[in-house]
């Protein structure tokens, strides 16, 4: 049961227009490819919140300077997030049992959930599950994770998923891939609180019903990041939109058949809406009628992609409409991978 969620990000807003700007500035040889500088429209990105003002990405930065900023910016949004949580889910710190803690766009050992464990209060006892590496399909199998250690007998889960996205920019590279995440991805993190059902009417935001991954064969390197002596640099290929359009419908048909439901009977859609493309590929591909994904597209506009928050950001806006009936939450990320979480809404 989903007993609480949090959404939020850093204090630096910036404008879609602003950010285009330097990047035509910061990347002449890309802005003459034909189209290129359009990507900036045809994004539907409005605003967006980033870890530092915006003049502070056009200068050099080294990839430790990158992460320091990723590791303090982190625990801040982290734990800001999960203390308005549990104040939500009617918890203390010395309740929760279990943290899963997601996250891929920095480095650090031990992972920050044990800086956070400390800092408010939550049991040293309390089990660790770090997940790194999931990319954009992080909060949906951040999600899948925290359900399953509830099934398994944990009273309350917190699940954090904080990403800092712009902190992999790198200064001076052309590669379209850079450029594209320049004008996509954006800074953000989500904290929810998980708990046993204890049956109808019980306050709940949603019940977890079922949770099921997939694996795409031979897709491992359409996306995902290149470690070079400048940080994190993305890997983003042409070819996934065509991907999903093969793939995503079996394996939704597959995730629903595993819980012994069909498409027709899903009242919401939650997907993470990696760009405008991710939002009508869905579309296309899983046959949606045209406001269904409303409410990724208005996230997307105004976050732009947080990576792995950015589902917990659409399942936050499906929430403000108190929705009823069944919905189908659905990530996807570096793998080629797919994440579901079947939730009910009644």
């Amino acid at each position: 049961m989903v007993r609480a969620l949090r959404v939020g990000g850093p204090e630096h807003q910036v404008t879609q227009a602003e950010v285009k700007a330097v990047a035509t500035e910061r990347f002449p040889e890309v802005v003459r490819s034909e189209g290129m500088l359009a990507v900036f429209d045809h994004a539907e990105i409005d605003t967006r919140r980033l870890a530092r003002p915006l003049d502070w990405y056009v200068q050099p930065r080294t990839f430790a300077e990158k992460n320091a900023v990723y590791v303090s910016e982190a625990l801040a949004l982290s734990e800001r997030l999960a203390t308005e949580a549990m104040a939500d889910a009617g918890i203390t710190a010395a309740e929760v049992d279990a943290v899963v803690f997601v996250s891929s766009t920095g480095l650090s050992t031990p992972s920050l959930e044990a800086s956070i464990i400390q800092d408010l209060g939550i049991d040293p006892s309390t089990v660790r599950l770090p997940l790194w590496g999931l990319g954009c399909a992080g909060g949906g199998a951040g999600l899948a994770r925290g359900g399953d250690l509830i099934r398994a007998g944990y009273e309350h889960v917190l699940l954090i998923a904080v990403e800092f996205c712009s902190l992999t920019f790198v200064l001076g590279d052309e590669a379209k891939s850079n450029f594209i995440g320049t004008a996509l991805f954006a800074d953000g993190g989500s904290a929810v609180v998980l708990g046993c059902s204890e049956g109808d009417g019980d306050g709940g935001l949603a019940r977890l019903k079922h949770a099921h991954s997939a694996l795409i064969p031979g897709t491992a390197g359409l996306t995902g990041w290149n470690i070079t002596e400048d940080g994190l640099n993305l890997r983003l290929s042409p070819e996934i939109p065509a991907v999903m359009m093969t793939h995503l419908r079996p394996i939704v048909d597959d995730a629903l058949a595993t819980a012994e439901i069909s498409l027709r009977e899903l009242e919401h859609v939650v997907i993470h809406p990696g760009g405008a493309k991710v939002i009508t590929g869905y579309e296309a591909a899983l046959d949606l009628g045209a406001h269904v994904l409303d409410p990724a597209r208005a996230v997307l506009r105004a976050n732009g992609n947080m990576s792995s928050p950015t589902v917990l950001f659409v399942l936050a806006e499906t929430l403000k409409a108190k929705p009823q009936g069944l919905g189908l939450l659905s990530a996807t990320g570096p793998g080629f991978s797919v994440e579901h979480v079947l939730l009910d809404f009644s």
